[in-house]
């Protein structure tokens, strides 16, 4: 393991050394990247293109964030701006999530494309499928180059989560359960993945190991106490994912999601492009709010509200809000 971290520091140092004209373009893709768009672009987009596979999506993601009790942290070399001031964790979040929710999209839409009789040709198929791919290689290529630029990963960390994204996605394809789970299972999956991170947690500290011990070294010896973020810890990781769960089975069990996302207006293509809309300026509306940092336990507790809050809102109050706006306009014409 020494020899595995001591090539990761000579991997983050000739990045940084040799690739400095191209530290604007990958923290671009660093933010390509975040877990969060999948809360505030991803999940709203493909939630009213394919209600079906942002439910994979979702649970993998979900799944995957709640080892984050499980992650432990190091200090780096040299943080740039916009880094931080110790690792991430083992495998990289952002690998993780970018490589299933593009994943699950690009599969999607080769199964999309290969029902559409334009495309079923074998050649305009073939050269579609190789054209994915190769976006999906060089964004996932990008974002793990990026995170070992910044710091906050070692190379072997985003190389696991580039290949547990991938296969977790996978692996969830093959579970057609999940989309039909009920509001109880949704509650059962949050106690049981709370009580396991809990438990893990306190017998690390029964065998006297610290799982936040970074966070007190690196708000010890961090240049700059910016770069040390709240958010980054595993807890803030458990329950933002924890509120993203509940939220989401709250919403497609809810009567709101069946009324106006399975009624007949949710196949127009006008429902879905004003529900989009809706959905872009009510998260845009979210990532206003501030989280307080001063109390942790608060910070928890809103961050729970809030991941909950989104995807009730999105697949939930804002299809249903949609779905009464057009129905009062068809009303009228009648």
């Amino acid at each position: 393991m020494d020899f595995t971290h001591r090539f990761g520091v000579l991997a983050i140092q000739h990045l940084q050394n040799n690739y400095r004209e191209y530290c604007s373009f990958l923290s671009f893709m660093s933010t390509v990247g975040d877990p969060r768009n999948i809360f505030s672009i991803y999940f709203p987009l493909w939630f009213h293109l394919n209600n079906t596979d942002i439910f994979s999506f979702r649970f993998v993601e979900i799944l995957l964030k709640s080892n984050a009790i499980t992650k432990y942290h190091r200090k780096v070399v040299n943080p740039v701006p916009g880094g931080f001031c110790f690792c991430a964790g083992s495998p990289s979040g952002h690998a993780m999530g970018s490589s299933c929710v593009w994943y699950v999209m690009i599969t999607s839409a080769l199964k999309f494309a290969s029902g559409v009789s334009s495309v079923r040709s074998s050649q305009r198929f073939h050269f579609l499928r190789s054209f994915l791919w190769v976006t999906f290689w060089v964004i996932q290529i990008s974002v793990c180059l990026s995170r070992v630029y910044i710091a906050t990963h070692f190379p072997h960390q985003v190389i696991l989560g580039l290949i547990a994204g991938m296969l977790v996605a996978e692996v969830f394809d093959h579970i057609p359960s999940i989309y039909r789970a009920s509001l109880k299972s949704y509650l059962q999956v949050n106690v049981f993945l709370l009580s396991f991170a809990v438990c893990f947690y306190l017998l690390l500290k029964l065998l006297d190991f610290d799982p936040l011990w970074s966070v007190v070294k690196a708000k010890k010896w961090c240049a700059n106490p910016d770069w040390i973020h709240l958010d980054t810890t595993p807890f803030a990781g458990l329950w933002r994912n924890l509120g993203a769960l509940f939220g989401l089975g709250l919403a497609v069990n809810s009567e709101m999601f069946v009324q106006s996302c399975k009624g007949k207006n949710g196949s127009k293509a006008a429902f879905k492009l004003m529900c989009v809309a809706a959905s872009l300026t009510f998260l845009q509306l979210c990532d206003l709010i501030k989280m307080p940092t001063h109390n942790e336990a608060l910070f928890y507790f809103l961050s729970f509200c809030k991941s909950a809050s989104v995807p009730f809102g999105v697949a939930a109050v804002v299809l249903y809000c949609v779905h009464l706006l057009i129905r009062d306009e068809e009303r009228k014409l009648s």
